[in-house]
């Protein structure tokens, strides 16, 4: 039996379908909508409507999944420009996660019409077409990433989408984020679904001035972020932190991940900064939640 055949369709609050990972032990894709939170969290964010009005528009798709982020950019893309060329590089663990999710249709909900590129790239690897170049890289993203740096990629949109910190912190480390950002060129957006002060604070320190992207299907909103040489003429584009959102990142849930060589498994990681949130004399998180807590419901009080 095929290993993709593993992967059983779950459905979510806006009729796609997403999987769970026995592996992660958590779902690729929020219950409030797995297709939502694709064009919510990732496509909108990075711009891809205007960046579509380019004739080249360059993805990075790191932790490629069920391919749902790349599926709703290519239309976001070539519904803006039809003649827009993509090249596009996807990081993906487990291949029989993308090939799961084409063997069960999970794109028929979709009204779908890139369905075939899509399955090429899922059982194929790479696709080549008149106005698409796209190769998924199997195997350990802390690998990939240096393996697309040394080939000089540089991406107008990276959609950064593992599975949580505390299920995933090898993707999340300040070393991998600084890796991730070398791909991102000058004008580039980078969008992912955390709001974590950890991921936020290794986003500050591989460089990049980060911003606050509206809450979808649930309280906390996502992150999205600019290179600082950049970040003068996006002013008004990357939305500011809230005060809450600020305060976060001088509690001790902003102690990032680190793996030094890229190569620490997760329990090490995690241990790590363990350690250093133990020796910090940050404010304790549980005080600044309680503090904000109090904040919101006397202010939901004089509404």
């Amino acid at each position: 039996m095929p290993e993709f055949e593993n992967f059983i369709p779950q459905a979510t609050a806006d009729g796609s379908f997403t999987f769970f990972s026995p592996e992660f032990n958590e779902s690729f894709h929020s219950h409030f909508g797995a297709k939502q939170e694709s064009y919510f969290k990732f496509v909108e964010p990075t711009q891809l409507a205007q960046a579509a009005q380019q004739p080249v528009v360059r993805l990075l798709d790191v932790c490629y999944g069920l391919g749902y982020n790349t599926a709703a950019a290519l239309q976001k893309i070539w519904t803006v420009n039809p003649n827009c060329y993509v090249e596009l590089i996807g990081l993906e663990l487990n291949p029989s996660v993308p090939q799961a999710a084409i063997a069960n249709h999970l794109f028929d909900q979709w009204d779908y019409e890139y369905t075939p590129i899509l399955n090429l790239l899922a059982f194929e690897g790479q696709v080549q077409t008149e106005r698409l170049q796209a190769k998924l890289l199997i195997g350990d993203a802390r690998i990939s990433i240096q393996a697309v740096n040394q080939g000089g990629f540089c991406a107008d949109a990276i959609f950064l989408d593992p599975f949580s910190p505390p299920q995933c912190p090898q993707l999340w480390t300040v070393e991998f984020i600084q890796q991730v950002s070398v791909c991102l060129q000058k004008n580039g957006w980078l969008a992912t679904y955390s709001c974590a002060a950890s991921v936020r604070t290794a986003m500050k320190l591989a460089g990049l001035n980060i911003g606050s992207t509206p809450p979808v299907g649930r309280r906390s909103p996502g992150t999205v972020a600019v290179c600082p040489q950049n970040s003068e003429c996006l002013s008004n584009l990357l939305p500011p932190l809230s005060l809450e959102e600020q305060e976060h990142l001088l509690t001790r849930a902003a102690i990032p991940y680190r793996d030094p060589q890229l190569n620490d498994p997760p329990e090490v990681i995690i241990m790590r900064r363990q350690q250093e949130q133990q020796a910090c004399s940050l404010e304790p998180t549980s005080r600044w939640r309680k503090r904000w807590l109090m904040k919101n419901q006397t202010a939901t009080l004089r509404t």
